[in-house]
């Protein structure tokens, strides 16, 4: 009998928003798959032990997965992982990839989701609470309202035409390119707010544009209301 595969968002940072299935489930299932090479220092792991400190004594696998644009590399590190959990499926085991936020926005895990998905298994996704909500939550803002449209972006990428669009922008991952963004923001004279680390013991809040760092953390949000 073959096992199944729970990809599990853990939500932002804040223990007590993991969700009462995410931590069921984290405790039903046999292994804890944890993105990176030591499991222990992951974001996440340590987000569900901040909930239930008995997640150390789970079986771990860390699946390394290097930060980096290149096509073949992204793809040689989704297969690896994908082929790793694959095995402990293998076995009859039921296996939890913990994914911070949400696993549908922007998650490394769907990539392996798919792979194992398109293999045959059993996969299933348990949603977590998303960093924008979470942000819009801890800033006591609302992020849209009437006929508002929400605009959620990679801002690593090119996102001159994107910052154009009518309603809320939601600034995601913009890891390196932060500076660049910034300065583009102020350009258009826009009005927002950055949370770093939101949830997290370190957490720091930006209330305006001015505010923000020329260089953050790779767990930083903005958000930009008309």
């Amino acid at each position: 009998m073959q096992g199944k595969l729970y990809g599990i968002g853990v939500g932002p940072g804040d223990p007590e928003l993991l969700t009462l299935k995410a931590l069921r489930l984290v405790k039903e299932c046999d292994v804890i798959a944890v993105p990176g090479t030591a499991a222990e220092e992951s974001v996440a792991y340590q987000i569900v032990k901040g909930a239930w400190p008995e997640i150390a004594l789970k079986e771990l696998l860390p699946v390394p997965m290097p930060m980096t644009k290149d096509p073949r590399q992204l793809e040689e590190n989704h297969e690896n992982g994908a082929r790793s959990i694959e095995a402990i499926l293998q076995e009859g085991k039921q296996v939890a990839f913990l994914t911070l936020g949400d696993p549908t926005v922007y998650s490394t895990y769907l990539y392996v989701h798919k792979k194992i998905q398109s293999w045959g298994y059993e996969v299933e996704i348990v949603s977590g609470i998303t960093s924008f909500c979470a942000v819009a939550a801890r800033m006591n803002m609302g992020l849209v309202e009437k006929a508002e449209p929400l605009h959620v972006i990679p801002a690593s990428y090119q996102i001159e035409e994107a910052l154009k669009l009518p309603g809320t922008k939601v600034l995601m991952k913009a890891g390196k390119k932060l500076g660049e963004v910034k300065e583009q923001l102020l350009s258009m004279g826009a009005q927002g707010v950055m949370i770093e680390n939101c949830g997290m013991e370190n957490e720091k809040i930006y209330h305006t544009i001015e505010e923000i760092p020329e260089n953050a953390g790779y767990y930083s949000l903005t958000i930009i209301k008309e």
